[in-house]
This record gives C-alpha cells, structure tokens and sequence, in this order.
C-alpha cells in the first residue's frame, strides 16, 4: 500500500479506535454514578503506571537496536525482550496487589487490574515492535481490537440493557478484548520476517538493554507518576465526582494526541531513525520542521472544534457534576497541546541517541508538578491540578527544545554536535 493511502488508512483506523473510546467516556459518565467514573478514572491511570514496571521501557532499546539488525537476527532480541518481562511479572504483580489492597480498592477490581494489565503489557510491546517496523497498518487493526471493539460492545449493551451499567461488565469485555488482540497480535508477529525463533538469547545484550533503558524508565516514570498522581491529587482535592469530571474532560482533550500519534508521530519516528543512521542531517531537519508545522495545524483545528462541541456533549449527559466543571478543559486542553508539541523535539533527540535532556526534563517534571499542584491547591482546588499539568509540559517543551538546538539539530548550516 502507498504511503499516503496507507496514512489514510492508519488515521482511520485511529479515529475509529479514537471515536469508539469517546464515547465509552461519555456514555460512562451518563449511565454510571459519577464514583463509578472516578473508580474506572484511578483504574485506567494506575494501569498506565504499572505498565512501565512490567516493561522497564526496554522498547526504547530495543527499536533502535533492532532496526540495525538484519531481518534474521531480529527474533533474538524480541525473545530476550519476552523472557524479561516473564520475570517482572513475577515481581512487579504480587507487589500491585498488595499496593492496591492497602489503598483500599475493592477487591473484584484488584483481581481485574492483574489481568488486564498483563494483556495491556502484552499488546502494547506487540504495537510498538509493529510501528517500528513500519507495520503500522497492522498495528492500527490490533490497536482498534484492543481498544476499540470492546469499548462498542460497552456502549451498546448498556444503552440496550440497563442491567449491564456497572463496572464489572466493562471490565470484562476489556479483558476479553486483549485476550483476543494478543492472539492476533503473536499471528501478525509470526508473519514478519525476524529469521529463527530458536536463536539463543543473548544475556549480555539483554543487561546491556535494562542499563540504557534504566535512566529512561526512571524518567519516564516520573512522567506517568504526574498523570497517574493527578487523578489521586483531584480525588484529595474535591472528591471522586472531582475525579469523574476530570477524567471525562482529560478523555475529550487527550484524543488530540490519538491524531497526532496516528496521523504524524507513528510515522515520523521511524523516519528519523533511519535518516539519522544515514547520517542525512538536512533531511531529519526538514522532516522535524515538517513534524512541527503538521502538528500546530492539528492542535488548532483540534481546539476549535472541541470547544464547539463541548456544551453540546455536556448537554447530552444530563449531569450538573460535569457541566460546571467546564473551567477544567481550557487547561487540560492547553496541557496537552504543550505535550503535544513537546513530542516533536522529543522524537528528534530520541532518533538522534541523546537521550540525556529528554529524562533530564522529565526527572525535573514531577516535582515541579506536584509542588505546583501542592501551592495551588490552598487557593483553587478545582484548577489546581490541570494547571501545575500545564506548568509542567510547558516545563518540558522548554528543555527539550533548548536541548535540541543547543545540540545543534535544528541548524541546517553545521552537522549536530557528536555526543
């Protein structure tokens, strides 16, 4: 398939994944008592969280490796990378439970958070190896699978049937869900060409990967502990209706970064990549500029559209617990622009190796987040939270960009500055 069909066709496939889980949100927050929201809120964040500790971000290591190699040694590194994640989840699960068993959660949702954040761990791996082999068609059906269908059987069932409005049915289909896209994930894996699965894994590479990928882990969960902490941060603020509105508002602005991701971001990576192993320094500029302007135009078209929208959908829910909270998109939209822009110098270092600014910013972001959150919570408890978020990716749009001109990547006279 071309490249601009076959950009058509992923972005289609995203904003069918995208248009499915917008309206679980919405349908969650009309049929299900705003606690019900604010409990599916804390669940989603803290699967985030926890995937980080099942993967270690080992990914970032092994897509720039990987696409170095020839295609049959590839399949030694993808089953290091497996039997890895085999013992995290030796440690990493008893540890969630008993973590989640003191915060009180109800213990039906504990023994659905161990499940579904394997399978989430699984098909997350399993879409990241796809897009950085430029596979993205496949990984927008697996993507769709996973995130999108069950979310359609949700809003179905329980606009048809009024029995099926409580927690425990969503999360089942979540689960039936990534049962079924992990299995046609390993097919899609079986199909590329990695040469002999019976290669022996190679030790050494795999404790040379937790070491690079150590410092990005340690960043990276700094920078999902200020999105998972937020929900908790409102939760402490103004409650769990608090943390329903918040998590519908944050849903509505985080599906910009869904277009961005499917549209300019899963291509341009791997783009990069290649281009700065070609050591074409004039092209990875002008694919960063390119990245840059796309992404602008999207955020603008995006906001436009999304605040005109809004009071219609708030309107369609019926619940006075949303509909005065509105003063909370205006910052959770900014927020996520500021992230959104962020990842442009954030691609660029990556493909480039210098990974230092990029964990430098994030190291530096949570605490800036949570003292921001902490200052402005005396004063405005509903903002505090979507404000300091803003502060905070501003924080690391800043560094990144700095980083990636000091560097010299974005001047088109010189060569980037060898590390």
């Amino acid at each position: 398939m071309s490249g601009r069909y076959g950009r058509l066709l992923n972005v289609a496939l995203r904003m069918t994944t995208l248009g499915t889980r917008f309206l679980l949100v919405f349908f969650l927050a009309r049929f299900l008592e705003p606690e019900a929201v604010g409990y599916y809120g804390l669940f989603t964040a803290t699967v985030g969280f926890v995937l980080y500790f099942l993967g270690l971000d080992f990914y970032v290591y092994t897509t720039r490796e990987l696409l170095k190699l020839p295609e049959h040694e590839r399949a030694k590194p993808v089953k290091g990378q497996a039997m890895l994640s085999l013992g995290l989840y030796a440690v990493v699960l008893p540890a969630a439970f008993v973590v989640l068993a003191y915060l009180g959660w109800p213990r039906h949702l504990i023994w659905w958070f161990l499940g579904i954040v394997v399978l989430e761990h699984i098909n997350q791996e399993i879409f990241r190896l796809l897009i950085a082999l430029s596979r993205q068609i496949h990984a927008g059906f697996l993507l769709f699978a996973r995130q999108g269908s069950w979310a359609l059987a949700v809003v179905a069932l329980m606009a048809a049937h009024p029995g099926t409005r409580h927690l425990d049915m969503v999360m089942g289909l979540w689960a039936g869900s990534g049962l079924v896209t992990v299995m046609l994930g390993l097919w899609c894996i079986r199909r590329q060409p990695f040469g002999s699965w019976r290669q022996q894994i190679d030790w050494r590479w795999v404790r040379r990967g937790v070491k690079v990928s150590a410092a990005f882990l340690i960043a990276t969960l700094s920078l999902r502990a200020m999105q998972a902490s937020d929900r908790y941060l409102m939760e402490a603020f103004v409650g769990l209706e608090g943390v329903a509105a918040y998590v519908l508002f944050l849903g509505v602005a985080s599906a910009l970064m869904t277009f961005l991701d499917a549209g300019i971001f899963a291509f341009a990576y791997p783009e990069l990549i290649s281009l700065h192993h070609q050591e074409d320094y004039a092209a990875t500029r002008r694919r960063v500029l390119r990245m840059l302007w796309q992404t602008l135009w999207v955020c603008g078209i995006f906001s436009v559209g999304s605040w005109l929208a809004l009071p219609y959908l708030l309107a369609w829910i019926g619940n006075p617990v949303y509909s005065r909270s509105i003063g909370l998109y205006p910052w959770l939209l900014l927020a996520t622009i500021l992230n959104a822009i962020g990842m442009v110098p954030h691609y660029a270092l990556y493909a480039s190796g210098r990974d230092r600014p990029i964990i430098q910013s994030h190291l530096a972001a949570l605490p800036a987040f949570l003292f921001l959150g902490w200052i402005l919570g005396g004063s405005v408890p509903n903002l505090a939270v979507p404000i300091a978020l803003a502060m905070s990716f501003a924080l690391i749009l800043v560094w990144k960009t700095v980083a990636y001109l000091r560097h010299g990547l974005g001047d088109p006279t010189n060569p980037p500055i060898r590390q």
